[in-house]
């Protein structure tokens, strides 16, 4: 991972401030934003972008599934789908699972 998100206090990074952060070029955010649906910045009204800390941890996937792990841009697409595919179902399991603790504290309470 190039930037940590620890390291992130701002609420929102011009375009030029990731560039030098990934140490790329502004026309290479600006290409990602247009290959990755998962980049989404703010405009203002001048229309510059404005990029949140959720974009810059996009990002660091994005930067080290292409720059570092060698993915074509398809190929890192699909990692970063399958990536979400299994957080939003680890989401659902624990989600069951604090159901079933809630409902054995109300069995314990109940006893």
């Amino acid at each position: 991972m190039k930037v940590k998100e620890a390291d992130l206090k701002k609420l929102y990074y011009s375009i030029g401030e990731v560039a030098e952060m990934f140490e790329v070029n502004t026309s290479l955010i600006r290409f990602w934003e247009k290959e990755f649906s998962v980049i989404k910045p703010k405009k203002n009204k001048k229309g510059n972008r404005l990029f949140t800390p959720k974009d810059i941890s996009n990002f660091n996937k994005i930067y080290h599934l292409v720059k570092e792990q060698g993915h074509t841009l398809d190929g890192a697409r699909k990692a970063i789908k399958e990536k979400d595919n299994v957080y939003s179902e680890k989401d659902v399991v624990i989600e069951k699972l604090e159901d079933i603790k809630a409902a054995l504290l109300r069995l314990k309470k109940n006893k």
